[in-house]
């Protein structure tokens, strides 16, 4: 009898010792559905996040209205996003930003141009200047839709459509489907000597925060510290794992990010009419 109850009470303890050790966090990331290769892109992240203690799994959202709920109830822990959007989450309360990515180029911010035909009146700082044109924009986005609203656009322009990308956006203007296109500054940046027909006319005043993985407020502080860790230390990491998350995700690691990071953006979406009953939609 002693020896069957030396045996169980090893085999308990080698369970518990084990578990111990093994026991990995959970993290789950939101990713929209209808975002095609949206988790691909961030599949490096599995095997240097486990490398951490760290399990992630993605989880679909049908909508953004849906994430924000999910948020709220625990279902996602987290979620990389735009600008527009995560600052509509935190105004929402469900969530708290933690670290964006730093391009090979040293960039982490963008900004909204506005761009038209070469020639074009230069854009003056009044809705009136788009008084019957044809605006053409990608839905809420910081760099689109949010910015133009913000600006009075929607309430004179004689149409809006929405693009399914800024560069979408780009060449239904050169086609003359649009009179003015809303789009992001860096997209233009690497298209514009396909276009020498267009030029900017008008910009953004402030910097928006690009990519940034936002968190769910239900988080506990000591994972969101872990996970913010994690992240930021991407950049010094030297190790044959932490190059190759850099490489194949093209950047240069990852940088805190705090709500004050946010203040152009969010004022920008509060200008644009985003508050805490915001349902993604307008």
């Amino acid at each position: 009898m002693k020896k069957i109850l030396s045996i169980v009470l090893l085999a308990a303890l080698t369970v518990c010792f084990t578990y111990g050790f093994s026991h990995a966090d959970q993290l789950k990331i939101g990713i929209m559905q209808d975002k095609k290769g949206a988790a691909k892109k961030y599949k490096p992240l599995v095997p240097y996040f486990k490398s951490k203690g760290i399990d992630i799994t993605f989880v679909g959202t049908p909508n953004y209205a849906a994430a924000a709920k999910m948020f709220s109830e625990g279902k996602v822990d987290a979620m990389f996003s735009g600008s527009g959007v995560a600052g509509s989450m935190i105004i929402k309360d469900v969530a708290n930003p933690v670290a964006r990515p730093l391009s090979k180029s040293g960039t982490s911010t963008y900004w909204a141009v506005i761009l038209a035909p070469k020639g074009s009146q230069k854009y003056d700082g009044s809705a009136d200047y788009f008084k019957g044109k044809k605006a053409i924009f990608c839905s809420l986005a910081s760099s689109g839709e949010f910015y133009f609203r913000s600006i009075g656009g929607h309430e004179t322009a004689g149409k809006m459509m929405k693009a399914a990308s800024h560069g979408a956006a780009i060449d239904a203007l050169s086609r003359g489907a649009a009179d003015v296109a809303v789009v992001k500054n860096r997209v233009w940046d690497k298209m514009k000597d396909k276009y020498p027909d267009l030029e900017v006319v008008g910009n953004d005043t402030g910097e928006n925060p690009n990519g940034t993985l936002i968190v769910s407020k239900k988080m506990s502080p000591s994972l969101t510290e872990k996970i913010t860790s994690v992240l930021t230390g991407l950049m010094a990491d030297s190790s044959p794992e932490g190059q190759k998350v850099r490489e194949e995700m093209k950047l240069m690691g990852y940088i805190e990010t705090k709500e004050k990071n946010f203040d152009h953006t969010l004022a920008m979406l509060k200008k644009a009419g985003v508050n805490k009953s915001f349902s993604f939609k307008f």
